[in-house]
């Protein structure tokens, strides 16, 4: 890997060097190291699908697995499935993610879609954590296209963190849940857009099972001329609690919409849904500004500590 490919690795997984457990790197296209152990297995599809399968065997506990992607090469375009198989009563932490450094010149764009299933099993967890970063000369496009699909068997907890850092001029972000009894799902989204960049998320989750749960909160920060638009439809089919969240802060000539939508399809179903769209609040900047920072400084500080 060259210095533009390791930096690429900071930024999307905080990666400086070979990770320990098991892992999988992709780079333009093409695998760039791998390791599987004893309890975890990576193994490239044989369905004819780009991606890879990973399967984690029953009661593993306190291990890892790094899959990033990373494309440096202009212009390179790719669909990716991978699949991951957790047994029963495993507790592991997966961490994915993409960066895209393209300078390709105008009209060159740069793309990675990727198709994430998770198959959780009874009473597993999952900390699954993913980043999504962008750099390039300005001219050409960076487009990223998360798909997330999660199963969660009777008592399995996922806990999914999603940031989508800088440099992402189009992002088509879908999530998708179903949850069986007993199951917990946490999603913590997190979403800068600046200039003329377009983000658009979807979340999708269905609480099928008794005592099941979500917590889905999405914080965003619109600035320049992008463009945010928030959907999350949940539906609470069985005895369950759902919370559904959209908290955005808009600057200049942004603009974010948000959509929230609840069906309770059972008595005993209780769905919360919470939006706030807004600027930043004068007293606030003051309130820094009093301490010997610039506006631009005050309000770099409040967008990082309403991000983190």
């Amino acid at each position: 890997m060259d210095a533009i490919e390791r930096e690429l690795l900071k930024k999307i997984a905080d990666l400086h060097e070979v990770p320990e457990g098991a892992y999988n790197i992709r780079e333009n296209g093409a695998s760039a190291g791998r390791r599987s152990t004893e309890n975890i297995e990576i193994a490239t599809k044989t369905d004819g699908k780009q991606g890879i399968d990973i399967i984690i065997k029953p009661n593993t506990k306190n291990e890892s697995v790094h899959i990033p992607v990373i494309l440096s090469k202009a212009g390179w375009q790719e669909m990716v499935y991978n699949d991951f198989y957790v047994g029963e009563n495993a507790d592991v932490v997966i961490v994915a993610g993409c960066g895209i450094h393209n300078c390709g010149g105008k009209e060159v764009t740069s793309r990675h879609d990727g198709i994430h299933a998770f198959h959780v099993g009874k009473n597993a967890k999952v900390k699954y954590v993913e980043k999504h970063y962008g750099e390039g000369d300005g001219n050409g496009e960076n487009v990223m296209n998360p798909t997330t699909v999660v199963y969660l068997e009777e008592g399995a907890y996922m806990e999914m963190e999603s940031t989508q850092i800088k440099g992402v001029d189009s992002t088509e972000r879908v999530t998708k849940a179903e949850l069986k009894a007993g199951a917990s799902l946490v999603v913590k989204e997190k979403i800068y857009t600046h200039g003329k960049q377009v983000a658009n998320t979807d979340f999708q989750v269905d609480l099928n099972g008794e005592g099941s749960s979500a917590n889905i909160v999405s914080r965003s920060v619109a600035a320049g001329e992008s463009k945010q638009h928030f959907v999350s439809t949940m539906n609470g089919n069985a005895p369950c609690h759902g919370h559904t969240e959209c908290d955005a802060i808009i600057m200049e000539n942004a603009a974010v919409t948000a959509a929230p939508c609840l069906s309770a399809n059972d008595i005993d179903a209780e769905l919360i849904h919470e939006a706030a769209i807004g600027k930043i609040a004068g007293e606030q900047l003051i309130k820094l500004m009093t301490l010997g920072l610039t506006e631009k400084e005050a309000e770099e500080q409040i967008i990082k500590g309403f991000l983190q």
